[in-house]
């Protein structure tokens, strides 16, 4: 029942072969057995998940079905959620319980998905590892092969991609600003797409960086994604930013197949360093996409250079705006002091971990007066010839092929004395957030420490069909079956 994908879990429920119920109870034992030793989740909400199920079944009873009725998801802690409490994964949020409920939960329990609790995060969404949670890492589910030394699930959503991956959710919520849905997707050998910038509402998603951060969803197969984003996107008039345009009928797009598409290879994805495995698979993706009767394509993103310094002076801009208002009076933590100025800095102090006090000092500094010109307006600059670029190879394929991440999983611990090199993990997946387009990640193989590597596709924007159509082609063709070491039901 656990190894179901959330197409054939639907089925089966719809079918009555089992209940939701059932369902829902065996991945809570599952939580309660692996939860311990992988930290994937924050809360665990075993009385709303068995209240959920229970609407469930009474609706399947009558006949009546949403898209996901009686699957059991993971909701990344950075979502709001009415009465459960939401922490972003930040001491300063701890005693946080929203009134009121994201759009995209709201989409996802408006067609009948049960929620098994609020997934891990690195805090605030600001990581590429899951190492920087006030609640701790959350580890990997796979390990190095005669290695039990635990690795990262990558970041921010760390704890989402682990509990898809460990089978302990069926499919799960994730947020992506430069990576954070792909790259843990990559590093867990589970797919995840970060859809088009404004195709999923972010109201009632706790802010990173408001031009970047975009919802989207993790699930072990390509359809399964297809099937969730069906449920989370669509245009809500509380997000300024939403895009009014239609939701397709995304799960069909996997059944397409890529005859007759042009698939474009940036050589600037080339990186230097880059593992020779991650190089081998690349072309390995490439050939099966040209025997599913794709045309190949060579294309150049020259400004591809720039993304990732780009990145690192529009993100934490913008989170040192948004986490401005976390000051310790309207909501959330409280550390008094003797005067108004105090209370701010003892409770920022005490709220905020290290890496998102980097962050905010970083985006305070490039919006500083005399820097702004420097810094902030040259970044928006690039950005801007970021997307032409992207826009210019559009005209001459359908979708890019390019690796998810430079390398497989990294141990707990490692590159975490060096910031740069722990920002380098998102060198090819924050070029599709300045630009705003579709990104998936497939697993598409192992290496030579048996440990997952991923395959991104990028699109159109809202172009999510080909992305879906093309990341189903190289799944089918790479045929993963691996399994995690800590594996609910192995």
């Amino acid at each position: 029942m656990l190894d179901l994908s959330i197409a054939a879990a639907r089925a089966a429920l719809r079918a009555r072969e089992f209940s939701a119920a059932e369902l829902t109870q065996a991945h809570l034992a599952a939580i309660a057995a692996l939860n311990p030793r992988l930290n994937a989740y924050i809360t665990v909400t075993p009385e709303h998940a068995q209240a959920q199920a229970k609407a469930a079944d009474a609706a399947l009873a009558r006949g009546e079905h949403g898209a996901l009725t009686g699957i059991p998801i993971a909701i990344k802690d950075l979502f709001c959620t009415a009465g459960v409490r939401t922490t972003a994964a930040s001491r300063i949020l701890d005693p946080f319980v929203p009134p009121y409920e994201s759009t995209v939960s709201a989409n996802l329990r408006r067609d009948g998905a049960v929620m098994l609790g609020k997934a891990n995060l690195d805090e605030f969404a600001m990581g590429s590892s899951n190492m920087t949670s006030a609640y701790g890492p959350v580890a990997n589910p796979w390990s190095r092969r005669g290695d039990n030394r635990p690795l990262v699930p990558g970041g921010s959503s760390g704890g989402s991609a682990a509990a898809v991956a460990a089978r302990i959710a069926m499919g799960a919520t994730g947020t992506d600003t430069g990576g954070s849905i792909r790259q843990p997707a990559s590093f867990c050998g589970v797919a995840g797409i970060k859809p088009t910038y404004g195709r999923c509402s972010r109201w009632g998603i706790v802010a990173f960086a408001s031009s970047l951060d975009q919802a989207g969803p993790f699930a072990r197969t390509v359809e399964d994604c297809a099937i969730l984003l069906g449920s989370m996107a669509g245009h809500d008039a509380k997000d300024s930013t939403s895009a009014d345009v239609p939701v397709p009928d995304f799960a069909a797009a996997c059944a397409r197949g890529v005859a007759g598409l042009r698939i474009g290879v940036p050589q600037e994805y080339r990186s230097d360093g880059m593992a020779p495995e991650i190089e081998a698979l690349w072309q390995q993706g490439i050939a099966w996409l040209r025997d599913a009767g794709a045309e190949i394509v060579d294309v150049s993103l020259p400004h591809t250079k720039y993304a990732l310094a780009t990145y690192y002076i529009v993100a934490p801009a913008e989170a040192s705006s948004n986490l401005a208002r976390y000051d310790g009076v309207r909501f959330g933590l409280r550390t008094d002091g003797e005067d108004l100025v105090a209370l701010y800095e003892n409770t920022r102090a005490a709220g905020f971990g290290a890496e998102v006090r980097r962050r905010i000092m970083i985006g305070t500094y490039v919006l500083s007066a005399g820097y702004y010109d420097a810094y902030y307006l040259r970044a928006q600059k690039l950005r801007a010839l970021i997307l032409r670029d992207f826009t210019e190879a559009f005209r001459t394929c359908d979708a890019l092929l390019t690796p998810t991440a430079p390398s497989a999983a990294f141990g707990q611990g490692e590159k975490m004395d060096d910031p740069v090199t722990m920002y380098l993990n998102d060198v090819f997946t924050v070029p599709a957030n300045l630009a705003g387009i579709p990104g998936l990640s497939v697993p598409a193989g192992l290496d030579g420490q048996g440990l997952p590597l991923g395959l991104q596709i990028l699109g159109r924007p809202f172009d999510e069909e080909t992305v879906f159509a093309v990341g189903a082609t190289l799944e089918r063709a790479a045929g993963f079956d691996a399994r995690p070491a800590v594996c609910a039901g192995a």
